[in-house]
């Protein structure tokens, strides 16, 4: 809601009077808090699954889906502390009702909240990245160690991008309390280009690399595969001597005549001491699980892409060109749109993943 705010500077918020369908007690009133509670349920309830599944079963604690309960909390958080002020603005057709503080709070929330879920995407382009480019040493360390890590960094860097609202930056002179947004364009363009606009080009880089590397992996093992094939040794080896014929024809010695001297013979393959070799490294390997996992990702990245890219294009145009004229309907659309992002992630992963459609399965029956 922070950002539809900024991208509603000038008080477009404040020009929805009551009676034109989009201010308090229109009907755009009563869609907005059935659309609000219909999406609070839906986020509320899908990303609870996603993490009780991940806590309950172990065949789902993998690398990967630890970054997935990080997106899943950060939309639960959403959903709690910044959808239900969402809704209440948008029934009361965008005016602010509440104090100024607890309006930095939301922006602060909503700007940190957003940020989170794109650099968890991020994080796990990452981790995915190292997996796949140096196996041996990502196999090598200790199992979710990394990922904690990288999951702690991520929420960091979002608060570090959301203090400067509550530091007092959105404490702008002649500001009108009837209206929550950012007060600050420079400040707009900053958070924009931090959560958006850099993160998105190195993560579809990240995963790109990632996925050129594990196609060369796979197609590697499938050659490792048919090229396995037992394989006698490379030449004739020594007769046994019980099979010789030159020694089926030779007459046998005397009682009294000593044995011929045995020719020297190479010994037999079986009886030859084994040869020392030096220790072969054996390929790091990458989980059939986590494979799975990975094939999932480009849909949850495309999926976020696609909610929330046209929602940070009105949003930076707005800040960079105030005489540009934007419709409040279509900054209300997008910011919709945006949200509408917490609630696909559990449909993606029941659709797109077999081992987390199994185990919600289970989690409805028992909770009916």
């Amino acid at each position: 809601m922070g950002n539809r705010s900024a991208a509603d500077a000038d008080g477009l918020l404040a020009e929805r009077a009551p009676g034109t369908g989009v201010g308090a007690g229109g009907p755009g009133a009563a869609a907005a808090l059935v659309g609000g509670v219909l999406l609070i349920g839906a986020v509320l309830a899908g990303n609870s699954l996603v993490c009780m599944s991940v806590a309950a079963e172990r065949s789902l604690q993998t690398p990967t889906n630890y970054f997935i309960v990080s997106l899943a909390a950060a939309d639960l958080l959403l959903a709690l502390l910044v959808l239900p002020l969402f809704v209440y603005s948008e029934v009361q057709g965008g005016v602010w009702l509440l104090s100024p503080g607890l309006c930095d709070a939301l922006m602060a929330m909503d700007v940190m909240l957003c940020t989170a879920s794109i650099f968890n995407l991020c994080a796990i382009s990452v981790d995915r990245f190292v997996a796949v480019a140096v196996p041996l040493r990502y196999n090598r360390q200790s199992r979710g160690g990394r990922q904690l890590l990288l999951i702690g960094a991520t929420w960091l860097l979002s608060a570090a991008v959301a203090a400067p609202v509550l530091c007092g930056l959105n404490d702008a002179r002649g500001r009108d309390p009837s209206v929550c947004r950012l007060e600050d364009r420079d400040y707009v363009v900053y958070s924009s280009v931090c959560s958006f606009f850099l993160p998105c080009p190195l993560m579809l880089l990240l995963y790109w690399a990632t996925f050129r590397g594990l196609r060369r992996w796979e197609a590697a093992r499938r050659a490792k595969l048919h090229g396995r094939a037992p394989r006698r040794p490379s030449g004739p080896g020594p007769p046994a001597p019980d099979a010789s014929p030159a020694a089926a024809a030779a007459p046998g010695p005397t009682p009294h005549a000593p044995p011929p001297p045995d020719p020297v013979a190479p010994p037999h393959p079986r009886a030859a001491p084994p040869t020392p070799q030096a220790p072969t490294r054996r390929p790091a390997k990458i989980t059939g699980r986590e494979r799975k996992a990975m094939r999932v990702l480009p849909v949850v990245v495309g999926a976020f892409l696609l909610c929330w890219t046209p929602f940070f294009v009105v949003h930076i145009t707005r800040a960079l060109c105030p005489a540009c004229a934007v419709s409040p309907r279509l900054v209300s659309a997008v910011t919709w749109l945006g949200y509408v992002n917490s609630a696909l992630n559990p449909v993606i992963y029941t659709v797109f993943n077999a081992e987390f459609r199994t185990v919600f399965r289970k989690a409805l029956r028992l909770c009916c």
